[in-house]
């Protein structure tokens, strides 16, 4: 199994970059994945998104579909376009240290 190396932690990764222990992320490891996805900074409203993204992982085993969180996590779907340009669900599950969620190409 991959791994990369986060605010000098080595972690599990699958072959999308995706963590496989969401245990093992921390929030300094999301700057650091936020810049490799194109965010250069991570403001309160994309923290709003990756800690929604986690609770719901913690919950229910996976993280919501860009629908569920236009609905639920209090960020409308235009702005989480706005915030996570090159996907909402994918790119907020990966900068929160989550599995991909079910249903992102």
């Amino acid at each position: 199994m991959p791994t990369t190396t986060y605010a000098g932690s080595a972690v599990p990764v699958d072959d999308e970059g995706f963590f496989t222990d969401p245990a093992r992320w921390t929030e300094p490891m999301a700057e650091q994945i936020a810049k490799e996805a194109g965010i250069d900074t991570l403001t309160d409203r994309h923290w709003i998104v990756i800690r929604f993204m986690r609770e719901q992982y913690a919950a229910k085993g996976t993280g919501p579909t860009v629908r569920v969180l236009g609905k639920t996590s209090g960020v409308s779907v235009k702005e989480l376009y706005q915030l996570f340009p090159k996907g909402p669900a994918k790119t907020a599950a990966k900068i929160a240290g989550i599995p991909k969620p079910r249903g992102c190409i």
